[in-house]
């Protein structure tokens, strides 16, 4: 039987207001969302292992790097994003057109990552989900 599963090619992520696409990208983190745990156990537990609940749910981070390009206006954004110290929407679309749609704030930014001898001039952002997070399959 055949995978049903699709390559990360072409992978985007965006500033959903204004659509400006964040070029160049190499890696593009997902969303990993996690919950905390509020330990319940009293004199009055049915057993002696702790007892737990669900707490606050995390948004988690996307962190992205890319190939840095001084011009891309995407790439630009994401400094100027950082330095206004708001929230914005943002999109990352897969290639079978399921998206998470999330609002987020600039946490990390390196205009330039790393400059190797022999290597590409690269960029990193990190994005710290804020809110719920929107998971789409269509």
């Amino acid at each position: 039987m055949a995978t049903s599963g699709n390559r990360a090619f072409a992978t985007t992520l965006i500033y959903t207001t204004g659509s400006k696409t964040i070029g160049e990208l190499t890696s593009i983190g997902g969303i990993e969302l996690t919950a905390d745990t509020i330990e319940m156990t009293s004199h009055q537990s049915t057993s002696r292992y702790r007892e737990f609940i669900q707490g606050v749910i995390d948004g988690g981070e996307v962190t992205v790097a890319g190939v840095a390009v001084p011009g891309d206006t995407g790439q630009a954004q994401v400094y100027t994003h950082l330095a206004a110290g708001t929230a914005a929407e943002l999109t990352i679309t897969f290639p079978d057109s399921s998206n998470w749609v999330f609002d987020g704030i600039v946490t990390s930014y390196k205009a330039v990552n790393s400059a190797e001898f022999e290597g590409k001039l690269e960029f990193m952002a990190t994005f710290k989900v804020t809110g719920v997070p929107a998971w789409s399959t269509s």
